[in-house]
């Protein structure tokens, strides 16, 4: 229990007092702006609400365009399902991903440099003009699809920038004891942006395809304005070169990588997919190749883009791995849901396929509920408890939910089907929040917008490799089995078996991804051979209906569908054993929320001791310089700011010195006096003046 003796005065008071021990108006004006900034119990929710509008926002838009595609190729007048056009499809969907993964390390970085705040600001201003530009796309054809990649790739450049300091920026602006409940909101409005994509997507294409990028623009104007007015910089931005040869590096490295995956789902040649093409092959080395010379040039650079020695932390480099591993596995359970729902549930049970993609957005609500409802409760208990138990948890309820998913007939009862989704949800809720919390909280102070751009990317390529990986498993499995079905139902309908056949043969993306946008597949594959009009109307009726192709296909998707849904659950476990490898949570990066509450208020009598110290012997500039966030040396011993025994360090007779600089406080002769270091962040207590009794 705090004494009483060391009880903090009324923060108002507290205020008074410096202003009035000032010397000169500018001096008091200074105090004023520090201890207020400091002191200030709004802006922590004022940044929380602000970067949630942002992250979900961001997320929404990576999604969003999925099941509006038909709609906005429509109204540019291109087929995205014949061979020429099918790279303008992939590139729409993977382009935005692919972008942000690249970029979120480089501008985490330059938040570190040039304020969080800053480039977070900036990032509103990106998105919601490229937002704009998406809507008054004024061409046509492979014009307009070229119009819109390259804007959604600037709009994804503006994302980068929220994603990559939003982290920071409310780890800076919250304890340590509320950090797990604030990233829980954040990260969890975020995630299930993703998933409200798809039904938002669907609801506003059935008005007009251009509504999906003007939605942003009055958001993102309100966003922007809000940001630049209410949101300040929390951290001492760290002045230092750019490390052009890293940054160069690393975007090369992993656009080379991920582009190679994006174009191993297109065919090649006679085979279903391009893995073995070339230029994929030499894609992945060369990526792969880049990235470890990054790693290597990183080590040897005064000012690196990213400090590798963080990895040397076991809660960061293992919150990185498990995140990338359940993103591999979260994101191929997005796109498997819609083309299970969309091509083969919804039009079994009487929804034509143009309605499919707004139908299966509706039918995934369970699964946004998941998230939303575990999410913050999961962040606020790590909070207390340590990550390890729900982030761990998490993702092996998450592994049992693609278990019983692989156990559902193809034509499933909704309930189970429901239930398990939202399962999943949960799953991933409970993993997200601490994670992210445990992530930010293990790296020094100075470093987290590096960090938080790292953890993004790790989250984004998981997406993305997903994305490749999950469809390329897919389409192999469809490749084996779909020739033989669907030549035996065609030819039954009259169809002739010569064309028949070469239909039956031709790579699986176009059907899957018609299948995925609300085409009808048969339809799409029949009408460029004139078949069509020569057929018995009975035969046509037969198969453009809702059942035909869903029949058909149901076998060999049901096949591919065990794949995945293996391999994600494998990943899940990986992810899980990785999680659980983070070690116990440590006392000292999560005290009581008591102490934590002492401390805070400590705060204030600290920065008033060191501001008064700084007007007595320096100037108004020191006296501003002067922050509890700033960081401070790290002493020798330990990486990451941690004293060697991690306990705090106590003064004797005289001034004692804390474990992350000295602070003044009185020796064991008048009372005790420790500044305690929080072992993992490169912060430090406040020191305690007050004497005991």
């Amino acid at each position: 229990m705090t004494p009483a003796s060391c009880r903090v005065p009324d923060r108002q008071l507290e205020l008074t007092l410096s202003v009035r021990k000032a010397s000169s108006p500018l001096r008091s004006l200074a105090i004023i702006i520090v201890v207020v900034a400091q002191l200030s119990e709004r802006y922590k929710w004022v940044a929380l609400s602000n970067t949630t509008l942002s992250m979900t926002m961001a997320t929404i838009d990576a999604s969003i365009v999925i099941v509006a595609m038909p709609a906005i190729f429509r109204g540019i007048n291109l087929n995205p399902l014949t061979p020429g056009n099918v790279t303008y499809l992939l590139w729409m969907i993977i382009g935005y991903l692919l972008v942000q993964s690249v970029l979120v390390v480089t501008l985490g970085r330059l938040g570190d440099i040039f304020g969080r705040v800053r480039i977070y600001n900036l990032g509103f201003v990106v998105f919601t003009a490229a937002s704009i530009a998406l809507s008054l796309d004024p061409l046509t054809g492979p014009g307009g699809a070229l119009w819109l990649i390259a804007w959604r790739m600037v709009q994804a450049f503006g994302g980068a920038m929220f994603m990559a300091n939003t982290a920071a920026i409310l780890t800076d602006a919250f304890p340590a004891n509320k950090r797990g409940m604030a990233l829980g909101v954040n990260q969890v409005a975020g995630i299930s942006g993703q998933f409200v994509g798809l039904l938002l997507g669907g609801l506003l294409a059935e008005w007009d395809w251009r509504l999906i990028f003007w939605i942003n623009v009055p958001i993102g104007l309100f966003g922007t304005v809000w940001a630049y007015v209410s949101l300040r910089e929390m951290a001492v931005t760290r002045k230092a070169r750019i490390d052009w040869v890293g940054n160069l590096l690393f975007a090369a490295g992993a656009g080379m990588l991920l582009t190679a995956i994006t174009f191993g789902i297109r065919p090649y040649g006679t085979s279903a997919t391009g893995w073995g093409n070339p230029m994929v092959i030499g894609g992945l080395a060369g990526g792969v190749a880049l990235l470890v010379t990054f790693c290597v040039v990183e080590t040897k650079i005064t000012d690196p883009m990213f400090q590798m020695g963080l990895f040397r932390i076991r809660a960061f480099a293992a919150g990185n791995v498990a995140s990338l591993l359940g993103a591999i596995a979260r994101g191929g359970l997005q796109f498997m849901l819609v083309i299970w729902l969309a091509g083969i549930w919804l039009p079994l049970h009487g929804y034509d396929f143009e309605q499919t993609p707004l139908w299966a957005g509706i039918y995934m609500l369970p699964l946004t509920a998941g998230f939303l409802i575990a999410g913050p409760i999961s962040g606020t208990l790590s909070d207390r408890f340590g990550a390890r138990p729900f982030a761990t948890g998490g993702l092996l309820l998450a592994a049992c939910c693609f278990t019983g998913l692989m156990l559902l007939p193809v034509d499933f009862p909704y309930p189970a089907f429901a239930l398990l989704i939202f399962g999943n949800g949960v799953g991933s809720g409970l993993f997200a929040a601490p994670n992210t919390a445990a992530i930010m909280s293990s790296v020094p102070a100075h470093h987290r917008g590096a960090a938080s751009g790292m953890r993004s990317t790790f989250q984004n390529s998981g997406m993305s490799l997903s994305i490749g990986v999950f469809f390329s498993l897919m389409i192999a499995g469809l490749a084996n089995t779909l020739p033989r079905t669907l030549t035996a139902g065609l030819t039954s309908q009259g169809v002739p078996l010569a064309t028949a056949s070469s239909i039956a043969h031709l790579p699986p993306v176009s059907t899957v991804f018609a299948a995925m946008l609300g085409y009808n597949p048969v339809h799409n594959l029949l009408d460029p051979t004139g078949l069509l009009s020569t057929l018995p109307p009975h035969s046509v009726a037969v198969l453009t209906g809702n059942r035909f192709f869903p029949t058909l296909i149901s076998g060999p998707f049901h096949h591919g569908l065990m794949i995945v849904f293996t391999a994600a659950a494998i990943m899940s476990v990986t992810g899980a054993v990785v999680s659980l490898l983070r070690g116990k949570p440590d006392r000292a990066q999560a005290p009581q929320a008591a102490e934590l509450q002492a401390e805070e208020l400590q705060a204030a009598e600290l920065q008033a001791a060191e501001l008064q110290a700084a007007r007595e012997g320096g100037t108004v500039a020191a006296a501003l310089a002067v922050s509890p966030s700033a960081p401070r040396p790290a002493p020798a011993g330990h990486p990451n700011g941690r004293p060697l025994n991690a306990a705090a360090s106590t003064g004797h007779g005289g001034n004692g010195h804390g474990g992350n600089g000295h602070i003044a406080s009185t020796g064991h002769g008048a009372g005790n006096g420790h500044g305690a270091s929080r072992p993992g962040t490169g912060e430090r207590s406040p020191a305690k003046t007050c004497t005991s009794e």
